[in-house]
């Protein structure tokens, strides 16, 4: 299956510029306190080397909904992932106003059983602590509703993703500290084995067993991929 491989924590416009070169899908940017928070302007001035294609996510954590859909449409993010316990409302609320929301839950919260994709386009799980560079048991995911999109983080590494996503088979991952050669700052060798490993673990489990075909943004069968870009066409 064709894997959606984000790459978050970019805090300069040259690791932008490297994540897309190896072939990532996304390209994530944390607003919220970390090691890797960045400013409206650092993001600004990555954004504009970056193909328009990549999608670019920002992250937030128990923000104001009105600071998360002003900070989007003023630097023309495509999406935010909400990482802290915004409470049904707020999500939805921003929903109506941000083209592509992705929302986050630690592993084994109960709530992941019964989540739909009315809030969000997709759930991530990430590990009880975000950004602690742990594992969790995978399988933790396989409670979830089929229909939702699934894109696993927590721990991620390029010895590690391949078995992720035959053991979870998630629709994307994501990673930040499994790529990095310190706090805020990729690694090139790392960036590339962990996208190749995951790309590798995708084609793997594709000709085993195809993805189904799922319908587009106008209701048409899309062969394969459920990545954003099938079912959110830009006109």
């Amino acid at each position: 299956m064709p894997v959606f491989v984000k790459i978050c924590g970019i805090t300069n416009d040259e690791d932008a510029l490297l994540a897309t070169a190896l072939g990532a899908d996304a390209i994530g940017f944390v607003f919220a306190p970390s090691p890797r928070q960045v400013d409206a302007d650092t993001v600004r001035d990555a954004l504009r080397r970056v193909p328009r294609e990549i999608h670019t996510i920002g992250v937030f954590r128990d923000e104001r909904p009105e600071r998360v859909v002003e900070i989007a449409g003023r630097l023309g993010l495509h999406g935010v992932q909400l990482h802290g316990h915004e409470p049904d409302n707020e999500v939805a609320w921003i929903r109506d106003r941000v083209r592509f929301v992705i929302r986050a839950f630690a592993a084994g919260d109960p709530r992941l059983d019964r989540v739909n994709r009315d809030l969000a386009d997709v759930v991530l799980v990430d590990a009880p602590t975000p950004g602690s560079g742990r594992v969790f048991d995978w399988r933790l995911v396989e409670g979830i509703p089929s229909a939702v999109r699934v894109l696993l983080a927590g721990g991620l590494t390029p010895a590690n993703v391949g078995d992720a996503i035959r053991t979870a088979r998630p629709w994307g991952v994501d990673v930040a500290s499994g790529v990095e050669a310190r706090p805020g700052r990729k690694d090139p060798r790392l960036l590339r084995e962990f996208i190749e490993a995951a790309r590798e673990a995708g084609d793997e489990i594709d000709a085993v067993e195809p993805s189904p075909a799922v319908s587009g943004a106008d209701g048409d069968e899309v062969a394969g991929s459920t990545r954003p870009w099938d079912w959110e066409i830009d006109e």
